[in-house]
């Protein structure tokens, strides 16, 4: 096999093991081998067009030609021109394909079924377009260490979606490859110098390449497993980089230490979805109020998010602190005037119900809790610490219900600078028709809270929306616009929506998630099922501060701040419990419907694993060892390329040190001495050549590096000294010979430009001394371990392997 065709070969396999990254995002995984074809024929075709020969952007033109007729035969066979060539029809098909791979991936949960084909284009021919790149540079351009950058692409793609536990798995998989690429590369290199490496000579392998160039190689392959390992291990020991929008859950947050860390979450539509369409309602919660509560308005909040980057809200990454003794601070924005009143409500969670975030009705003002939890002040939440959730717990909360008037609202004073900078900002991505819509169904407000009265009855009664949670609305940049067009949604669409749309008129606004109110039962208790699952928009009034709306039609309670004075209003009964949305059909279907795969799989949909309002969380807070970690990763980091440096400096300070003090040593110093000169004049671009003697060596040392006449007498005296000890017969000890290197140095510095002289210093070519002395160690090893090997366990004498 030619070193061509390896190396082809090589780039095939590689491109296809870090493919095997995306194996995790969608099921069945049979996709894999289609795109293992695919690309086995771009890869041949490369092959032929490089054995013709083709100019090299005519082997890349023809593998791209390949490859858009093999993308046509399996996707637009029928709209393309006979069956093969795309024309406008195939064209408009493929950006059909696309738009719907667009959409299914938005709106689907991790692993997606593979049933659309708007999704395995993008995995095949995502697949076939990273091919041709490593192809073209690595095997047309014979550059594989580029190739890198297409491959850690690729992986990229694939481990910033995947959320599963075997990540590891798929970095030694594509690292391997990698690696493998690099050394099909490297042996091709070494096989067109013949045996340059190796100890004693050896017959010709197979294939006609010389076998002596087959130790770096070897070496290679354990250099390259060590990297690997390194790179698996060495991990462990810094500071976590995990959490954001793809961490497990049980996680746990915050530093454990007595103040600081920070926490941050992700966005819950999945996970609300899973939790309002499961089979049985269980139980999460069971709530027992005191001190006159109103049970039929008692929300139960986790999070909030405050974060809205034009696909989705999230909260913000916020300080966290110990959970304060005693009474909680007074809610942002909350003033005297305003009626409020305390009380008791004491929580029991379910023992299968593992939440991150501590659910409470809210404003909170007071909590007796055991474990280890944090606060965070600003959503005035509490989160758990160090694997801490709400599993089996049961704890006491005090809050306040507080009850402005519609008058209040109404005359509430603009709110500060601050307040509206972070609360009324919108990404530009936003599409101007929720902005318009806000406009006009606001149309006539006089203040901010008609506004939002205005913006809730449209959702909630007089713009003809629906609550279904089986609508396939998506989680992009057009989501909302979708939902405003289509008019069906659930909780999550309604509340963002309506934030969006408040930020939009100026009102600060936020998404609140945790439980509607739930099913009072006999004995006094209110039981939180997991199809109370809800979100809803809160909006900051100056004076009150985050307030509680509802434009969710058939779902938790209207405010009675928001509802008209006036008779027969049609707007819902404030009083009506959420149990009752749980018998509307679109709300919640019956048990007897069928749930196939692929609903399994729309967003969380059917049945749910991880049955959380919110998912859990993580944090960056700073541990005992994190300071020791990042000195030791920032040295690891800063040694690693100034190596070559350190080991030239360090070679040299042993071959010019204290030798030759006596008579005995003279020969060891003088040889080392050379050795040094040899290698210095290799550091600066001149390379060694053993067949000649040390005069003719120091001679064309001192021709090709330029010297001048000081200089080249130095040359000369180290390769006298040499000759002396290599032929006379009691060779006199020679003076000065390190000051003449150090003289040959500075001269062939001066005759160096800026980037040999920079070359010489940080990436010195005589380092590959390394790679040979690894070689023959284990060329060594071998021999030893062949040679002692028991007499039954060799082959004959005459026998050939």
């Amino acid at each position: 096999m030619s070193g061509r065709t390896r190396l082809a070969l090589g780039a095939w396999a590689a491109t296809l093991m870090a493919a095997c990254a995306l194996l995790p995002l969608v099921e069945p995984a049979g996709w894999i081998l289609q795109a293992a074809f695919l690309l086995a024929v771009q890869s041949g075709m490369g092959m032929a067009a490089r054995r013709v020969p083709l100019a090299r952007p005519l082997t890349v033109a023809a593998q791209a030609v390949v490859t858009v007729l093999l993308l046509t035969v399996v996707f637009a066979r029928q709209q393309a021109l006979f069956g093969l060539i795309p024309g406008p029809q195939a064209l408009r098909h493929f950006a059909d394909l696309l738009q719907q791979g667009s959409d299914d991936i938005a709106r689907y949960a991790i692993p997606a079924p593979l049933s659309s084909d708007g999704i395995r284009l993008m995995l095949i021919g995502g697949v076939l377009v990273i091919g041709l790149l490593v192809d073209s540079l690595a095997v047309t351009f014979r550059s594989a260490a580029p190739a890198g950058l297409p491959l850690l692409a690729l992986y990229s793609v694939a481990a910033g979606l995947s959320d599963g536990g075997a990540d590891w798995l798929w970095f030694v998989v594509a690292a391997a490859g990698y690696l493998m690429l690099l050394l099909a590369e490297g042996r091709d290199r070494l096989s067109q110098w013949g045996r340059v490496f190796g100890a004693a000579p050896r017959a010709s392998g197979g294939g006609g390449e010389p076998s002596g160039a087959t130790a770096p190689v070897r070496t290679g392959r354990r250099i390259g497993a060590v990297a690997l390992g390194i790179a698996l291990v060495v991990p462990l020991g810094l500071p976590a980089m995990n959490g954001g929008l793809l961490d497990a859950a049980g996680a746990g947050v915050g530093s454990g230490s007595g103040g600081g860390g920070t926490i941050s979450a992700v966005n819950p539509l999945v996970s609300l979805r899973d939790s309002l369409n499961v089979d049985e309602d269980r139980q999460v919660l069971s709530l027992r109020t005191r001190n006159g509560g109103d049970v039929s308005d008692l929300y139960v909040r986790i999070v909030s998010l405050d974060d809205f980057d034009g696909t989705t809200w999230k909260p913000s990454k916020r300080r966290i602190e110990p959970v304060p003794d005693g009474t909680f601070p007074t809610p942002v924005g909350l003033g005297p005037d305003v009626k409020r009143k305390e009380f008791d409500t004491t929580i029991s969670a379910a023992d299968w119900y593992a939440q991150d975030w501590l659910p409470m009705p809210y404003p909170p003002s007071g909590v007796t809790i055991r474990g280890n939890w944090r606060y965070e002040p600003v959503g005035m939440t509490l989160v758990g610490d160090h694997g801490q959730n709400t599993r089996g717990l049961t704890y006491q909360v005090k809050s306040l219900d507080v009850q402005p008037t519609p008058e209040q609202l109404a005359s509430a004073p603009q709110p500060s600078a601050a307040v509206l900078r972070e609360y009324t900002r919108l990404p530009d991505s936003l599409p101007q028709v929720v902005s318009r819509t806000a406009r006009q169904v606001t149309e006539g407000a006089t203040n901010s809270y008609d506004k939002a009265v205005k913006l809730q009855d449209y959702f909630a009664v007089t713009g003809g929306f629906e609550y279904d949670t089986q609508v396939d609305v998506g989680s992009g940049s057009q989501a909302i616009a979708r939902f405003l067009r289509d008019k069906q949604g659930f909780c999550v669409h309604f509340s963002f929506a309506m934030a969006a749309m408040a930020r939009s008129l100026d009102i600060p606004a936020r998404v609140a998630v945790g439980f509607a109110p739930g099913t009072p039962q006999g004995d006094g208790s209110i039981s939180v099922g997991l199809r109370d699952a809800h979100a809803w928009p809160e909006l900051y009034f100056e004076g009150v501060g985050w307030t509680r709306f509802e434009p969710t039609p058939t779902r938790g309670s209207i405010p009675s701040y928001t509802l008209p004075d006036t008779p027969g209003s049609s707007l819902p009964n404030q009083a009506q419990p959420s149990q009752t949305a749980s018998s509307v059909p679109s709300a919640a279907p019956s048990a007897s419907e069928s749930c196939t795969a692929e609903q399994k799989k729309l967003d969380g949909g059917c049945s749910s694993e991880s049955p959380q309002a919110a998912l859990p969380t993580d944090t960056d807070g700073s541990k005992w060892y994190t300071v020791p970690a990042w000195v030791l990763g920032g040295l690891m980091a800063l040694l690693l390329p100034l190596s070559p440096l350190l080991w030239r400096l360090r070679t040299r300070a042993v071959r010019l040190g204290a030798h030759g003090r006596t008579d005995a040593d003279t020969a060891v110093h003088t040889l080392a001495v050379w050795q040094e000169l040899s290698d210095t004049a290799w550091d600066f671009g001149i390379a060694p050549d053993e067949s000649l003697t040390p005069r003719k060596a120091a001679a064309r040392i001192v021709r090709l590096g330029t010297l001048d006449p000081t200089a080249a007498a130095s040359a000369h005296r180290v390769a006298d000294a040499v000759e002396q000890v290599l032929y006379a017969p009691r060779p006199r000890p020679t003076v000065g010979l390190t000051d003449d290197v150090h003289l040959v140095t500075a001269g062939l510095r001066a005759s160096a430009g800026r980037a040999g002289q920079l070359r010489a210093l940080f990436a010195p070519r005589s380092t590959v001394r390394v790679v040979w002395r690894a070689s023959a160690w284990w060329a060594g090893v071998r021999e030893r371990a062949l040679a002692a090997r028991p007499p039954w366990w060799r082959k004959p004498s005459g026998q050939q392997s």
